[in-house]
């Protein structure tokens, strides 16, 4: 008798007491052992962003289906899965109201503790794609002049995008909202580097919620130390786990990769990524994941503090800086946190 046998990285939430009813053999494994030798008899594997799926870990293997549970695809190597026969997916949009929610905390507080008037400032949004059309939408209510920068819909014919030196000289404040892309007309990979921090007019400030190796982190540091920029908020890094205690001294905010950890978020991932699953071996999707309740806080009647109130970006920046050993700890058993 066929038996379908998943394997599930042991940190992707909501997911245990469901994926059992849809597999016959269901095995939890942290993320850095999955191996050739544990995923080869597997049908499916459900994944994060340290899984990093290509040749070296798929050949000979069994596995049919991949699913990740993140928006981000950069550690599948999607050209082998092709060639190989095997079919991935991914989770966009799926955290995008908790990178929302992150970056709307991330203003309040450059508004109360460094005194930016958000209605006379110009944000730049690199990137608008799911999380970057939230954040446009989330500067319009709060009245900030707004620049976008998307080439490739710019190239589509898609009105309302200025090239990237237009924001290098009109932004206080530039967001990047690009996935990670190492080669091509579309490169990201180290996007904001020494020749984009020189060329910035306003001193502003630079916030980065998408790929760590989409800003160079040495030009981030010059940049920082000879105040071409006003301060930086940075919750993804280049070569995480191992983080640069220098620049995480230097930023505003720093953050262990959890803008978009959210509980509504990763229950979103789980949800599209089992969705998907139960698509593509035939079955029926008719699964349910609750939520815990959202937690009570006391009303404030500026929506300013109220933001900050109900979830302020400087714990998690306090909590790295006193455990930067333990970024993946803190990143795999993240508090609750609902939007």
């Amino acid at each position: 008798m066929y038996v379908m046998k998943v394997i599930v990285d042991n940190k992707i939430p909501y997911i245990k007491g469901v994926i059992e009813a849809l597999a016959d053999e269901v095995v939890f494994l942290p993320g850095k052992e999955f191996n050739p030798e544990t995923i080869k008899d597997a049908d499916a594997l459900i994944i994060r962003t340290r899984t990093q799926c290509d040749k070296q870990l798929l050949a000979g293997s069994k596995v049919k289906f991949i699913g990740t549970a993140t928006i981000g695809f950069d550690h599948i190597d999607t050209v082998y899965c092709k060639e190989a026969g095997i079919t991935w997916t991914n989770c966009p949009g799926c955290n995008a109201g908790a990178v929302e929610q992150y970056i709307h905390s991330v203003l309040a507080l450059l508004q109360t503790e460094k005194g930016l008037d958000l209605k006379n400032t110009c944000i730049g949004i690199i990137g608008v794609g799911h999380v970057g059309e939230r954040i446009r939408h989330l500067a319009g209510q709060l009245g900030m002049d707004i620049l976008l920068n998307d080439p490739p819909r710019n190239d589509k014919g898609e009105e309302g995008f200025s090239d990237l030196h237009t924001l290098e000289q009109k932004c206080d404040i530039i967001t990047f909202h690009t996935p990670l892309e190492r080669k091509g007309k579309y490169s990201t990979f180290h996007l904001a580097d020494e020749k984009f921090f020189r060329s910035l007019e306003r001193h502003p400030y630079i916030i980065n919620t998408s790929r760590g190796e989409v800003i160079d982190t040495k030009a981030l540091l010059q940049a920082l130390n000879t105040k071409r920029i006003s301060g930086a908020v940075i919750d993804v890094w280049e070569n995480e786990p191992n983080i640069d205690k220098e620049l995480l001294d230097k930023v505003f905010i720093g953050t262990p990769h959890i803008a978009g950890y959210s509980a509504d978020g990763k229950l979103n991932a789980t949800r599209m990524v089992l969705e998907a699953f139960c698509k593509f071996f035939g079955k029926p999707i008719n699964f349910h994941i609750e939520l815990p309740e959202k937690p009570q806080a006391e009303y404030n009647p500026d929506p300013t503090i109220r933001q900050i109130q109900t979830y302020n970006p400087h714990d998690d920046c306090n909590m790295l800086k006193t455990h930067i050993k333990e970024f993946e700890q803190l990143r795999g058993n993240y508090k609750l946190r609902r939007e």
